[in-house]
Parts: structure tokens; sequence; C-alpha cells
């Protein structure tokens, strides 16, 4: 059995359940759901961005975490990463289609979040 064969059958025997404590996609939901983790997927929803590019438009990620981040979600599945062999070197982050089916959930629960953002204002006042 090679490697991978003995991974699919590892997979294959765990039941999905974010519930449980040893759920793998639990790990998936914290790079998902994380403060930088959303935002690199809503910016990478517009297209392809350098490294730099991700850094301005994402106000406040150092780029330690930037880089963590996108690692993570590369990591993952959800990002490519494409570098180029130029001088300087030219990197490039963009969705693949996996990525784009979870930034799409995302984004629905960021608009709603920015949407009823006066409603939870209020009743955390309350």
């Amino acid at each position: 059995m090679t490697p991978s064969e003995h991974a699919q059958m590892i997979v294959d025997r765990l039941k999905p359940d974010v519930l449980a404590a040893e759920c793998p996609s639990r790990l998936v939901l914290q790079h998902l759901t994380s403060r930088w983790g959303t935002l690199v997927m809503l910016v990478l929803m517009l297209g392809t961005h350098r490294f730099s590019e991700l850094k301005r438009r994402i106000g406040g990620v150092s780029e330690r975490m930037l880089a963590q981040t996108l690692q993570q979600l590369e990591a993952d599945g959800f990002v490519r990463r494409r570098s180029y062999d130029v001088v300087p070197p030219h990197v490039d982050y963009s969705l693949t289609p996996l990525g784009q089916e979870a930034a799409e959930r995302l984004a629905a629960l960021t608009g709603w979040i920015e949407q009823s953002l006066p409603r939870i204002i209020g009743q955390s006042a309350a």
C-alpha cells in the first residue's frame, strides 16, 4: 500500500465531525475563519495579487502574519502560489477553484456581518 493510499484509508475511516476534538476539519476551519485568513480570501476573490498588494489591501496585517496565513491557505488547497523565475523574484497568489467556493461563503458571512453591524452593536450595548 502506497503512503497516499494509506492516507486515504485513514481519511475514509474518519467521519468528518467538526465538534470532535480530533477532527481535521477544525484546522481548516481555523485557517479560513481567522481574521487574516478571511480577509486574504476576500481580497483574492477580486483576482490575483502579489504579496505587497495583499499587504496594502489588508489594513493592519504584518508581513509575518500574511506570509503564515498564505502558507496555511496554500497547504489547505485554497490558494495557489505562482513563482516566476525572473529578477527580481515575482510571486503572485490566486484562489484555486476550491478556494473560490470557500471565499464565496466567507463573503456571504462577512457581508451579513457588515449589514447587521448596527444591530450587533446595539445588542452588545444593551
